[in-house]
């Protein structure tokens, strides 16, 4: 299981370094891509961008900003490749000119429909140097924009033909756009600094991080445009049912935002506080996989009134290994990436929590470093129900031979593959009501199949074999 990714823009009433603020949410934003990332800026309507395969960090060093200079506008991106695999031309923002002007995409999700769009500019003499869906929103607008005066017009059509998630960020010559999908399956929400700069981003930890305020999300089919007349919001595209991915809260945004009004931490407290009602075991000790699985542990402990104990070690120099590029590094990076403190689990009936299981490698190897270090019993808890389904919208959940629930018969066969004494899922019910009473609504097509929109029958019958490279 792969991706997420995550965008930012930064419009301003003055020139100023911009680049250094995307360069900072983009930090925060670290977690959602650590493949490759990108800043373009805008100098009074002249575009200059810096990207780069690797982490932030590494890409982007002080010549390389100081290289792009000041401007009012700027937007970033950082990603995790799914299916097309590493492609330098795909690596965003994508900046492009056209003969009304200058133009660049950040892009969070996946088109469904990114196939037949790219088909339609091909034999319109479109020529693609890349192979991401981001490319095929790009053209469409590009297209629009030929028909219309207004880049914010040329992206409400474009959303008409676009089937699926995207949360974007487009910069111009003089604004910053920021929309969204009438089904909300990405986060996106915007910010103000006290000196007046508006912030869009995928999470509000990166708001945080530049110093803004958060205002609001983005809502589902909403765009909004920034600029020297204000901020203008057009709704014509808002009003169906919000269907954010439910993995959000689970496992991709960060304990420390807030997504359509609800902490994120709070929401993993919630997770684990169901899992306690719903497979209570007598245990000696709860203990969290780092970092998703703590919040949760720590609201199965509340929950049970069992202890909770700090039973792993994380090298914080080492990535996510649910988001490592192939299953050689995910089992490597696991090997370097915890260590078990084994005062904490000698002798001792464990309680681990864990955010999901997609294949089961990673799971079996933490369930043996336990026992190797003394655990009398290892009962494993999930706050997640269990992967069934693909996903379509910008979460490569692998191909569904791959997947340990799919592939074993019963919970049970799965507790004996990974070597714990016990399973239990998170239940779908549980998993709707993570974000309280606040009534967002999910998608869970990963979970129980059913999808808020139509799949097209061949990206159904070949999501994991196209070539279309999902963002």
């Amino acid at each position: 299981m792969h991706e997420e990714c995550g965008v930012f823009g930064i419009w301003s009433p003055v020139k100023r370094a911009v680049p250094r603020d995307v360069y900072l949410g983009l930090y925060a934003l670290q977690h959602r891509g650590q493949e490759s990332c990108g800043i373009a800026v805008s100098c009074d309507g002249v575009f200059h961008h810096l990207k780069g395969d690797g982490l932030v960090g590494e890409v982007f060093d002080r010549p390389g900003l100081d290289r792009l200079g000041e401007g009012n506008i700027a937007v970033g991106h950082v990603r995790y490749s799914t299916t097309g695999g590493k492609n330098h031309n795909n690596i965003q923002p994508i900046v492009i000119s056209h003969m009304k002007g200058n133009m660049a995409l950040a892009h969070n999700g996946n088109l469904v429909n990114a196939r037949s769009l790219r088909s339609q500019h091909e034999l319109c003499g479109g020529i693609f140097h890349g192979t991401a869906d981001t490319e095929t929103i790009v053209y469409t607008i590009v297209s629009e924009r030929l028909k219309v005066t207004a880049t914010a017009e040329a992206v409400f059509r474009t959303m008409q033909q676009l089937q699926g998630a995207y949360s974007c960020t487009l910069m111009t010559a003089t604004k910053l756009i920021a929309f969204r999908d009438p089904n909300g399956f990405r986060p996106l929400c915007y910010g103000k600094t006290a000196d007046g700069a508006w912030v869009v981003s995928s999470e509000s930890c990166a708001l945080d991080a530049v110093g803004a305020k958060l205002i609001r999300d983005i809502d589902p089919g909403e765009i909004i445009v920034f600029g020297k007349e204000g901020v203008t919001s057009d709704r014509r595209l808002c009003g169906q049912q919000r269907s954010l991915c439910v993995f959000e809260y689970i496992y991709f945004a960060r304990p420390d935002s807030i997504i359509e009004g609800v902490p994120v931490h709070q929401s993993r407290l919630r997770a684990g506080h169901f899992l306690a009602k719903e497979n209570p075991v007598a245990a000696d000790v709860v203990i969290g996989v780092p970092d998703s699985g703590i919040d949760a542990a720590l609201g199965y402990s509340q929950e049970s009134g069992i202890p909770y104990g700090v039973g792993f070690l994380k090298n914080k120099y080492i990535g996510r290994s649910f988001i490592a590029p192939s299953q050689d590094m995910r089992e490597t990076a696991v090997r370097i990436k915890l260590n078990v403190i084994a005062e904490t689990v000698r002798d001792k009936r464990v309680v681990l929590i864990d955010d999901s299981i997609v294949r089961g490698t990673t799971s079996e190897r933490i369930v043996r470093l336990l026992r190797e270090a003394g655990a009398k019993e290892v009962h494993m808890r999930i706050s997640s129900p269990p992967f069934r389904y693909p996903c379509f919208f910008g979460t490569d959940v692998d191909s569904r031979e791959n997947l340990i629930a799919c592939r074993l018969n019963s919970v049970e066969e799965i507790a004996k593959e990974i070597g714990a004494d016990s399973l239990a899922y998170l239940s779908v019910d549980a998993a709707h009501r993570l974000a309280g009473d606040t009534g967002c609504t999910f998608c869970d097509g990963c979970f129980t199949g059913r999808y808020p929109i139509d799949i097209p029958e061949e990206q159904g019958k070949s999501k994991f074999e196209q070539p279309i490279q999902e963002e």
